[in-house]
């Protein structure tokens, strides 16, 4: 039976000496180290077996060379993180490529919340109200001259008031001759219909139908004794203290147009010059 016990690959005897096995072969450190060290991909020298051979992702690197490609930092032990074939300590991963932050400036790191509005990035505790400095969280915010607002500090800086009842305008206002109401305020003093798309007729800064205007307040004809109205451009003729509509000032004998023409009255009626002289 022989006692040698030699290197698988010089065939030196290992006896007294250090070996290394690799798969159930036994070599010596330097036929080891020759065979089948890796490379260190920071030095590009062979990792040799009294070194500590660290790997990842197929990649060996020495110890010693196992830092931040950024910082230099060792990151034996530590988080990190690969970019482009670099490794990275989170820090300066985080410094090189995760969002900034839109209120501090500062960088939003891993594993923290990030709020995210209109394409911009903000910490938790920076996303505020530009007013009261509340969180907004995930509650409603509008967001006007570059600052985030919470809704009820929106509506107390930008909010119209209603003319009518006074209270801030938040949806469905209407504007009347540059005076904002509430949609269900803009209604008739008269009748109290409302007047949102409807004609309406203002006096004393009042709103009126045309119905309420022209019963209240409108002229009546001396001839229908309906009311005369604006709408539709100059139609009324007025003569001394009495109005008519225009399709309404006619002869009180022939009925012909006395529009633009001459005309003569004997008490309260209206005559043509023809019938005027026979009367």
């Amino acid at each position: 039976m022989s006692d040698r016990f030699d290197c698988h690959h010089c065939t030196e005897s290992l006896l007294g000496k250090k070996f290394a096995l690799k798969d159930d072969a036994a070599y010596c450190i330097p036929c080891y180290d020759g065979l089948f060290s890796n490379f260190c991909e920071e030095c590009h020298k062979a990792i040799e077996c009294s070194s500590k051979d660290l790997a990842y992702k197929g990649l060996h690197w020495h110890e010693g060379c196992f830092n931040c490609a950024k910082c230099g930092r060792s990151l034996v032990e530590k988080p990190f993180a690969a970019k482009d074939e670099r490794l990275l300590c989170t820090e300066c991963h985080a410094s090189e490529h995760s969002s900034k932050c839109s209120q501090c400036g500062r960088t939003i790191m891993p594993g923290s919340r990030k709020m995210e509005f209109k394409g911009k990035f903000w910490h938790e505790t920076c996303f505020v109200c530009q007013r009261c400095q509340k969180p907004i969280g995930t509650e409603p915010l509008i967001s006007k001259e570059n600052g985030n607002y919470c809704v009820p500090c929106f509506q107390k800086l930008f909010a119209h008031l209603c003319v009518s009842c006074k209270k801030e305008i938040t949806t469905g206002g209407v504007n009347v001759r540059d005076q904002p109401w509430h949609r269900e305020c803009f209604l008739c003093a008269g009748c109290k219909k409302p007047l949102s798309g409807q004609r309406f007729i203002s006096k004393d800064e009042r709103p009126y139908c045309v119905a309420c205007f022209s019963n209240l307040f409108a002229e009546k004809c001396a001839a229908c004794t309906q009311p005369i109205t604006a709408f539709g451009g100059a139609t009324f003729v007025s003569f001394e203290e009495r109005q008519w509509h225009r399709n309404c000032f006619n002869c009180g004998k022939c009925g012909v147009s006395l529009v633009g023409q001459g005309f003569l009255t004997q008490r309260d009626g209206i005559f043509c010059r023809d019938c005027g002289l026979e009367a």
